[in-house]
């Protein structure tokens, strides 16, 4: 067990020394990884923080219940005490025609009109607050409350809803695909960079092996060092996106003020940070191990 210990700090111990004796070829690789894994990290946080700022605008789902013109109070009566007793409903404001028409003449500029009017067009309804936001359950509760008697329309605006799911679940496919495409090229850059080591160390890697070292003792330094420089470029990625939220977040304090509501871009949380630096240094170990396994076998010694 010691021994097994001792090797692996030995070849991380190497592997520190290597990226020192290269600080700025290093510092490259590691700036081009950070910054390829700054975009879809990038784009995942802000698609968390576009759903957690839908969700504030929208406040709870609202439907509109529209009842028949020869409504009487009992018919109001009944459709209220249905409403309470609904699973589905947070709560409901009742809304008689009267007040309407008067909204509707103070706030629309057509008063005149309004006052021609020989009687009242527009007939007494509820305002509903559903409990579920799901595009799909509201759907099937507008067309329940539609089926009910002296219920003439009920009017849910989903659309918006709905298309705002359909742009996030975009986005996040977008994500996903460009995650994966810079995850390939991440893997190359490192394949490259070991690549280059072993070629400049093929004489040193066929002294090893003629004393008999084997080809786990040779590939380990090779696979700290693309593993740390995975793990480092996670670092940048995380220290990109910090910035970028530290920028932004004073332009949306004022641009949030003028709707009158509080937002700020929130970092990634702890454990998808972590699993930001776990991937990255798992993409760096497959680069290098590809990358070894792929040149020493054709090192032999002469």
């Amino acid at each position: 067990m010691n021994v097994w210990l001792s090797h692996h700090f030995y070849a991380l111990l190497l592997a520190l020394k290597r990226l020192s004796r290269n600080p700025f070829p290093s510092f490259l690789s590691i700036i081009v990884i950070g910054i390829a894994l700054s975009l879809p990290a990038g784009g995942y946080m802000l698609l968390g923080n576009l759903q957690s700022l839908s969700g504030h605008i929208s406040g709870s789902p609202q439907l509109s219940l529209f009842l028949s013109m020869d409504s009487g109070s009992t018919d109001l009566s009944k459709i209220g005490s249905r409403l309470k007793q609904h699973p589905q409903v947070s709560s409901f404001n009742f809304i008689p025609k009267d007040s309407a028409l008067e909204q509707l003449k103070q706030g629309s500029g057509l008063a005149d009109v309004v006052d021609g009017l020989s009687q009242n067009p527009l007939p007494d309804a509820f305002v509903i607050n559903a409990k579920n936001s799901d595009p799909v359950v509201l759907e099937s509760l507008r067309s329940e409350l539609q089926k009910w008697p002296k219920v003439d329309h009920v009017q849910l605006d989903s659309v918006w809803a709905k298309r705002l799911d359909s742009l996030l679940n975009l986005g996040q496919l977008a994500v996903l695909m460009l995650a994966t495409l810079l995850s390939f090229a991440l893997v190359a850059v490192t394949f490259n960079t070991i690549r280059l080591q072993i070629l400049t160390r093929r004489d040193e890697i066929e002294v090893s092996k003629l004393i008999g070292a084997s080809n786990g003792f040779i590939r380990r330094p090779f696979l700290y060092f693309g593993a740390i420089q995975g793990m480092t470029g996670g670092i940048v990625a995380w220290l990109i996106i910090a910035l970028g939220i530290y920028l932004c977040n004073d332009a949306l304090a004022d641009l949030a003020s003028l709707y009158t509501f509080d937002f700020r871009l929130q970092h990634l949380s702890s454990k998808d940070c972590l699993s930001l630096l776990l991937f990255s240094t798992w993409l760096g170990w497959v680069g290098a191990w590809l990358s070894v396994t792929s040149h020493l076998s054709q090192i032999e010694p002469r």
